[in-house]
């Protein structure tokens, strides 16, 4: 912990707040969601027997290479207008004199107010992205918004940031970041925060079982639409009834797959 504190120390000194959360943030993005993406996507070619066994769905229904392709410009896409918006937002701060809205100080945050942080975060990440998912299923917006993450029927775990820019800045993004910014937590308790939720939304949509019921809700969520809209928990989903409790046929209808609100 000390090594550690030193560390921090060091780094507090050297460089400037825009630099540390920006770099910062880009640094963990990097390697806890393409790390995995990586991992999980290069099954098929390095252990096929084993991938087919922990498939969620038949290999008919997986991406093509044009698909995954098309995956990984939208989500480079995406990324970059959350980097911009964040370097701006972090610029614009800086030249009016405001505080950085995470705690930047040299001093680590202690185990009590580490662990209380995360769970808040953990309980306010779950409850802004199922209503906030809950939303883009409605008529309204599903057509013209949330249907470009549907196009994976069978997703990949690139497929976690494949969305419409507004989606992802609303639901990916916005449900991670408020909660650690409003407590103004120590920016490093946000990172593993953001960590832990970039593991966890690609492994949600790997599209493999190794871990009980971790992926499968969300793989049938894609596959169905009208069940488990939740993320890391099932709280909201069985608080509002989408909990699925038995597999339900494929909603799709002359090509269309939009879920009847």
């Amino acid at each position: 912990m000390e090594s550690l504190e030193h560390s921090w120390k060091s780094i507090v000194g050297r460089y400037t707040p825009l630099q540390i959360e920006v770099v910062g943030t880009a640094i963990v993005q990097l390697l806890t969601f393409y790390l995995p993406c990586v991992i999980y996507m290069s099954l098929p070619m390095l252990a096929p027997e084993f991938s087919m066994r922990h498939k969620l769905q038949k290999q008919e229904k997986q991406p093509t290479a044009a698909q995954i392709k098309d995956a990984f410009l939208v989500v480079m896409r995406n990324q970059t207008i959350a980097l911009v918006l964040q370097f701006l937002s972090i610029y614009n701060e800086r030249r009016r004199g405001y505080p950085s809205v995470f705690d930047l100080s040299p001093q680590l945050p202690t185990l009590t107010i580490f662990l209380r942080d995360i769970f808040i975060m953990l309980v306010v990440r779950e409850m802004l992205f199922y209503y906030i998912h809950r939303l883009f299923h409605t008529k309204r917006l599903y057509p013209y918004i949330h249907k470009i993450h549907h196009r994976f029927t069978a997703p990949c775990a690139l497929a976690a940031q494949y969305a419409h820019p507004f989606e992802h800045i609303v639901c990916n993004v916005a449900p991670i970041f408020l909660p650690g910014a409003l407590m103004k937590s120590h920016v490093l308790t946000f990172w593993v925060f953001l960590a832990a939720m970039l593991i966890e939304t690609s492994t949600v949509h790997s599209g493999y079982d190794f871990w009980p019921h971790l992926a499968e809700k969300h793989d049938r969520h894609h596959e169905v639409f009208m069940w488990n809209y939740g993320a890391s928990l099932d709280w909201f989903d069985w608080l509002h009834g989408t909990k699925e409790k038995t597999k339900a046929k494929n909603t799709t209808t002359g090509g269309k797959q939009i879920k009847k609100d």
